[in-house]
């Protein structure tokens, strides 16, 4: 590691080494062909259907109700009530389908799109859900000269599967409230993750009370068999990506640890081999969920980018040793089984919508975009953002990839505070380092803050929105 002083900016394109090469001698993989672009075609057919789908849900009401019918309020609230329902049975649907981790979507949509619908939509979900609730409260109350929280208690005691609704509206307002990003940082990684699967459960609780109970739906004829094709649909859709496809990819790939090797102080990487790895569809940039079948870690399972492109021979994943899980990484036997559940992300060259391209990391972000290094076209610029040398890893192989590919490398060593990070990272600092940045695509990966500071100074640089790619985990 060289001796960056504290504020540091380094150019490393002129100061490659030598190939990479593992602990064992083998020499690293040589750069990569570029994969080929793939573009919105895929992103603009799911928005036309999630539309479609979604006049589809509400129409039949509007057919079957008389205009007449609306007269008190009452009968609007009801209405009202009724319209919502179905708008929120539909984007129930759609939000368990982006949670099915089914690649197709993956591919079409891209991992970083597919994330923000899945926030936006989960948000528009709840707020369904709770006016849904209020109006039939509302409606029925009115009614029956009751308020709406006696009227409650009524339905809750005096109808059938209502209990179970209002159960699923509970368990989805609680997810909704972790999954806000102060609490969500608070909660240990695997008790959010466990909550946020319970949405499952609302979709078997709803489907009582939407069936028996629903206007259009309890009776019988096209639009009740459409809305349980749409259930069946989706469970199977659901269990093929969460379930038979990560069990089919297990079977065929084997994959197992073949050495963890230092990279830093508080940094490792994990080499993992397998079966017919020339076969598998990866691209730099993606990652896996691992789960490693060793004492004291078989129960838990977390999301790494790969930190090599694909070579045929091996998997690696460069891994921060930040707590209790990362520390018992570094101790993995060779031999060690490895369950992944991948590869997924659109964090790739593939997305790529301009010939050029920079690269911004912040500390262990640098992984996917080494791996993506290998795949971009020539003549990328490369910002490693770090605090101190020790933070930067990976080092010489990155300076031997700059050679490679032709690449400009900064390395901006220090606090946010010191003068040279704080000139670089800021929109007259990159436009100085990248004269044509407006034209470039922009790759961010790193820490949260990191990121979203990056993205909005990149912004006001002048790169438009379409042009910014984010590194996002996890449906």
């Amino acid at each position: 590691m060289r001796d960056y002083p504290t504020g540091a900016v380094v150019a490393g394109r002129r100061r490659t080494g030598d190939p990479p090469t593992r602990s064992d001698g083998r020499p690293a993989p040589a750069p990569v062909n570029v994969p080929a672009r793939r573009g919105a075609t895929g992103r603009r057919a799911l928005v036309l259907l999630f539309w479609v789908g979604l006049v589809l849900a509400v129409v039949p009401w509007w057919l079957a109700t008389p205009a007449g019918s609306l007269g008190d309020t009452g009968a609007i609230a009801l209405a009202a009530g009724r319209i919502v329902g179905l708008v929120a049975g539909y984007v129930m649907l759609v939000q368990i389908l982006l949670m099915s981790r089914l690649r197709l979507l993956d591919r079409l949509a891209g991992e970083e799109l597919m994330t923000r619908w899945h926030r936006d939509i989960g948000g528009a979900l709840i707020v369904a859900v709770l006016a849904h609730m209020a109006l039939i409260l509302v409606g029925y109350g009115s009614l029956d000269g009751y308020n709406p929280l006696v009227e409650a208690r009524v339905l809750i005691v005096d109808v059938p599967d209502m209990l179970e609704a209002f159960l699923s509206a509970g368990i989805l307002t609680a997810v909704g409230l972790f999954s806000v990003r102060a609490v969500r940082n608070a909660l240990p990684y695997e008790l959010w993750r466990w909550l946020h699967m319970s949405t499952y459960l609302v979709l078997y609780l709803s489907f009582g009370h939407q069936f028996s109970l629903g206007q259009q739906l309890f009776k019988p004829g096209l639009v009740r068999t459409g809305w349980i094709a749409a259930y069946i649909g989706v469970v199977v859709i659901l269990a093929y990506g969460r379930v038979i496809a990560p069990l089919i990819f297990n079977l065929r790939y084997g994959l197992r640890v073949a050495d963890v090797v230092a990279e830093g102080p508080d940094t490792i990487s994990i080499y993992l081999t397998g079966r017919h790895l020339d076969r598998l569809k990866l691209l730099g940039g993606q990652w896996f969920r691992f789960r490693f079948l060793a004492r004291g870690l078989w129960w838990q399972s977390h999301p790494f980018s790969v930190s090599a492109a694909k070579n045929g021979r091996w998997l690696r994943l460069t891994v921060k040793v930040v707590g209790a899980y990362t520390r018992e990484l570094r101790d993995l036997d060779s031999g060690a089984r490895v369950w992944a559940i991948g590869p997924r992300g659109s964090f790739t060259a593939a997305q790529r919508t301009a010939p050029r391209s920079l690269l911004i990391a912040g500390g262990i972000g640098i992984t996917p975009i080494r791996a993506m290094l290998e795949e971009l076209p020539p003549g990328a610029t490369l910002i490693y953002r770090a605090s101190t040398p020790a933070d930067v890893v990976l080092q010489r192989e990155i300076d031997w990839l700059a050679r490679a590919r032709d690449l400009d490398v900064w390395y901006v060593i220090g606090a946010r505070t010191d003068p040279g990070p704080r000139q670089v990272m800021s929109p007259n600092g990159l436009r100085q380092l990248v004269p044509d940045l407006e034209r470039r695509d922009v790759w961010l990966c790193g820490p949260a803050g990191f990121v979203e500071a990056a993205q909005k100074t990149v912004r006001r640089a002048g790169v438009r929105r379409k042009k910014i790619h984010l590194a996002a985990f996890e449906l």
